[in-house]
């Protein structure tokens, strides 16, 4: 850049002459300059701001960034509210029907809890500059991370029993537990309170009983292991019980004889044994019980009494007999 220079006319000598600038002046002018250019930019700000009352537009701009995440967070607050909600639908239905069906027990509010409680997770986030509503966001998407991942498990579960619904179909205690010819029994007690037949007084019958001779045959009325096999004095006497899955079991009691094992495989319309007189009893007859997920139920809301022993046949293996099978359990021998 070619510098120039400033020439004056002296009107002493007639001739122009090159201006000297003194250092001193320069360096009073630049001053000037400078404080006058603060001066104009502040008295601009100050009309700009305080009496037209318009912002810098850099105020502005995070200003609109600043609103447009806070819409963005409240709508996220807003889903992650409906998500909750629905998570919580599918949570009741999950423990009230799915699970129920299956006979699974629901889960425990402690699992579906689990590693919320405890430490303080969030301290990292109490301890920075962010808002309480984007604290919060965060707090509430973590839980739904984890619950939504205890609620899929779940659903898993219940889809793998669902593919095996057949197996549930004749899993369920369904059938009666003895040849229902009305002819060669009696139903003599139903399931719920009664006096007691033989110390007296008001007691709770857990299941029905049905009277006839000795030696009658029971059937398992579903399939299932054999769970326990007991040979007592008193109580329920010679009994069986078997472990139906889904939930259920059944209890055979007060039996003549037994012609199964703990730990077998036992199929509906199998015969188990034989209507006894054993343990606490006033006379010959089969006590049956049916449990759900561990607790008893009406055993006559699921059989039907009505039906034809042709009807009955279908089922079991019929005679009037126990098959040339059945032997009494050694257990049953040696007691005798």
């Amino acid at each position: 850049m070619v510098k120039t220079k400033k020439y004056i006319f002296n009107r002493k000598t007639l001739s122009y002459e090159q201006s000297k600038t003194s250092t001193g002046h320069l360096v009073l002018r630049w001053v000037v300059l400078t404080l006058g250019s603060f001066a104009v930019a502040f008295f601009y700000f100050w009309i700009y701001t305080s009496v037209l009352g318009w912002e810098l537009p850099k105020t502005a701009l995070l200003k609109k960034k600043n609103a447009d995440l806070l819409s963005k967070l409240e709508l996220m607050e807003s889903r992650a509210a409906d998500y909750e909600a629905s998570l919580e639908v599918l949570r009741m239905r999950d423990d009230q029907i799915y699970r129920s069906i299956f006979g699974l027990n629901p889960i425990s509010p402690e699992v579906r809890n689990a590693g919320f409680g405890g430490v303080n997770r969030y301290e990292w986030l109490e301890q920075s500059d962010c808002s309480n509503s984007f604290r919060d966001l965060v707090k509430t998407m973590d839980i739904l991370s984890k619950k939504s991942y205890i609620q899929s498990r779940s659903f898993d579960e219940v889809a793998g029993l669902s593919k095996r619904a057949g197996d549930m179909a004749s899993c369920i205690p369904a059938i009666p537990p003895i040849n229902p010819d009305r002819k060669k029994y009696r139903f003599t007690s139903a399931f719920g309170y009664r006096t007691d037949p033989k110390y007296g007084g008001r007691a709770r019958h857990m299941g029905v009983d049905f009277a006839a001779k000795i030696g009658y045959p029971v059937y398992a009325t579903g399939d299932g292991v054999i769970k326990t096999v007991k040979f007592e004095l008193f109580g329920y006497g010679n009994q069986v019980l078997i472990d139906h899955g889904f939930g259920y079991e059944t209890r055979y009691a007060h039996l003549s004889m037994i012609t199964v094992a703990e730990g077998m495989k036992i199929k509906r319309g199998e015969c188990i044994g034989a209507i006894g007189n054993s343990g606490k009893s006033t006379g010959p007859h089969l006590h049956y019980e049916v449990l759900y997920r561990g607790t008893h139920t009406n055993p006559m809301n699921y059989l039907d009494l009505e039906m034809t022993t042709e009807e009955y046949a279908t089922m079991v293996n019929l005679t009037e007999d126990l098959s040339p099978r059945v032997t009494v359990h050694p257990m049953h021998r040696r007691r005798r």
